[in-house]
């Protein structure tokens, strides 16, 4: 790992690459071609959240592109050494796991994981993934690292209905149903207003009429 930082630029270890200045106050570093909707991504934050309460905490970088690498674009197409490299530039702020996730793999910075371990549970995780999917990937990827290292983390809970969600079919029944009744007693009241003076008139054909 020594090695490993020596032989990287100077820039690089001054946080000249995106995802290190990122995962610094967030867990998940997402660039805008990692092709992960935004629902993706909070599902993601929500399962790091999870896996942090079960004893697990990670973070997770998504590179879909060199581009996505700042400085140090000599580790594209090398997630294990990037994760190695992040891992270290992340250890004096944060403790737990570092994820890296590219198109050709997956690799894992774990201090206290043997590296079989971490290669076999990545082997389950890039499986079980939808291909080119990185979200998914590394979805799986963290709770496959976690059950490896003795945690179990259950997928987050699907959040509430919000109140400006759209009603459901049998709710915009219901109401239809209300207003057209709504409307039909009016139509009836409406209606009988108007026959009774016609009443009146039958029941006094003496009357006699004004003027």
């Amino acid at each position: 790992m020594a090695a490993l930082a020596l032989t990287l630029p100077a820039s690089s270890q001054a946080d000249g690459d995106p995802a290190s200045d990122v995962l610094l106050t967030q867990t998940v570093f997402v660039p805008f071609d990692a092709g992960a909707s935004p629902t993706q991504t909070a599902e993601l934050q929500s399962l790091l959240s999870v896996a942090t309460r079960h004893g697990y905490p990670a973070r997770v970088a998504l590179i879909a592109s060199a581009s996505d690498m700042g400085s140090v674009t000599e580790l594209w197409r090398q997630p294990q050494t990037y994760a190695e490299f992040l891992g270290l530039e992340l250890s004096q702020s944060s403790h737990g796991a570092v994820i890296v996730v590219m198109p050709n793999g997956v690799g894992a910075y774990r201090p206290g994981v043997a590296a079989a371990v971490a290669r076999a549970a990545l082997a389950r995780a890039r499986a079980r993934a939808a291909h080119g999917d990185l979200a998914a990937v590394a979805s799986a990827a963290v709770q496959s690292l976690a059950a490896a290292d003795g945690h179990f983390v259950p997928p987050p809970r699907a959040q509430p209905a919000t109140r400006h969600e759209a009603p459901r079919p049998t709710e915009v029944t219901s109401w239809l149903a209300l207003g057209l009744g709504a409307l039909l007693i009016m139509l009836a009241w409406t209606a009988s207003l108007r026959a009774r003076p016609v009443r009146l008139r039958r029941r006094h054909p003496s009357a006699p009429r004004s003027g």
